[in-house]
């Protein structure tokens, strides 16, 4: 093939049109950005910035390794008052996702499916927890 012939469609044969392609990842992908600014800002002003698994405390400098995780997966579902958000560092939201795709694929293996992480006991750690009582009577 040469660099002046487009690639093809490996079923049909056809040629495919790249600039379509790179359009629509391009639209995609600002779309989802524009998204994720949206909730991240509101989550960053509902929620303290600490890690909600680890316990991390972030500040300006290091904030853009806090990232907002859908609990129910679900990236479109966002809630005004951010019931299906939490802060979770890099390292923690990458986790929680290979425990997702972990629990999928047992799930599909019909190897369990009641918790995820194995058939263990779910977590009872709350990061958060209290954190309500310290800030009582503190002006922000």
């Amino acid at each position: 093939m040469s660099a002046n012939t487009p690639p093809r469609h490996g079923k049909t044969g056809r040629p495919i049109d790249t600039d379509k392609l790179d359009r629509i990842v391009t639209e995609a992908r600002a779309a989802s950005d524009e998204r994720a600014a949206g909730y991240r800002e509101q989550a960053l002003k509902l929620y303290p910035w600490v890690c909600g698994r680890c316990s991390r405390e972030f500040d300006r400098l290091n904030l853009r390794e806090l990232t907002v995780h859908h609990k129910n997966m679900d990236h479109d579902h966002n809630p005004p008052d951010g019931s299906n958000w939490e802060l979770l560092c890099l390292y923690c939201h990458d986790n929680e996702h290979q425990r997702y795709e972990e629990h999928r694929a047992a799930v599909a293996a019909g190897r369990g499916g009641k918790t995820l992480g194995g058939g263990g006991p779910p977590t009872t750690h709350k990061a958060l927890e209290g954190l309500a009582e310290l800030l009582k009577g503190r002006s922000t």
